[in-house]
């Protein structure tokens, strides 16, 4: 070859491979995303509080990489974006996904206790239905009983005790109702039931106990003469035990 023609072959060698590059670049699909790279994505997401990046990357590593150590962290992670973005029905379920696939996991104690602080932070008001209250009181409750030494069994203990103060208001809140449109029957065995059900809560017991007295003695005007001499001695009994 003329020496003087070399520089203008290796130019058009050059400008081949690099076309080739290009043509890679452009045409080939893009190389996946590793375990570790998606979950690392998410948990950067995570530090920028961006919660619903970090839950698609830890849903997207779920999902291609369903056997690497990173997803068991990932399965964790995606409750916590969920819990942080308050989508707490979302954290719920995936807490409990874990739950059910790693039931043994050392961070269980850590997972029930963020599955019933879920339940808890879905509670609005007391005219709606109570269920989740009631459903992080049990995991409260499973957490103290199971894992009482851990920090979260000592968490679970303070929260056991919220949750059953939201339950009896809750009851008050009905009771109360059916006394202020003179559903006296109703009210009174109402106020009994937090009587009965709530002595670890005195205040909220002696409140109970004093309108149940009054209810009665409303609900006895509505009744017959028979009716009344069948419920009263009843009545004066459960009153004097409660006393």
């Amino acid at each position: 070859m003329p020496r003087r023609l070399f520089p203008a072959v290796l130019f058009g060698l050059l400008l081949l491979f690099q076309g080739c590059g290009l043509i890679d670049y452009y045409f080939l699909p893009k190389p996946e995303d590793t375990a570790q790279e998606l979950y690392e994505a998410g948990m950067d997401a995570m530090q920028e509080k961006n919660y619903t990046n970090a839950a698609e990357y830890f849903t997207k590593l779920k999902d291609q990489f369903p056997f690497s150590p990173f997803t068991l962290k990932a399965e964790i992670s995606l409750g916590d974006a969920y819990f942080l973005d308050e989508k707490y029905p979302d954290a719920v379920n995936a807490y409990k996904e874990f739950e059910s696939l790693h039931p043994r996991h050392e961070e269980m104690p850590y997972v029930l206790f963020q599955i019933g602080l879920s339940d808890f932070k879905m509670f609005k008001s007391f005219d709606r239905r109570m269920t989740p209250v009631e459903e992080a009181l049990e995991y409260f409750q499973r957490v103290k009983e199971t894992y009482p030494d851990s920090k979260y069994g000592k968490m679970a203990g303070e929260y056991l005790v919220e949750c059953r103060r939201k339950l009896a208001e809750h009851e008050l809140y009905v009771a109360d109702f059916f006394w202020r449109t003179d559903q006296f029957g109703p009210a009174w065995n109402r106020y009994r039931f937090v009587v009965e059900n709530f002595q670890d809560l005195p205040d909220i017991r002696d409140y109970a106990r004093r309108r149940a007295e009054y209810a009665y003695y409303e609900y006895q005007k509505t009744l017959t003469k028979e009716e009344r001499e069948r419920i009263d001695g009843g009545w004066k009994v459960w009153l004097k035990k409660w006393l």
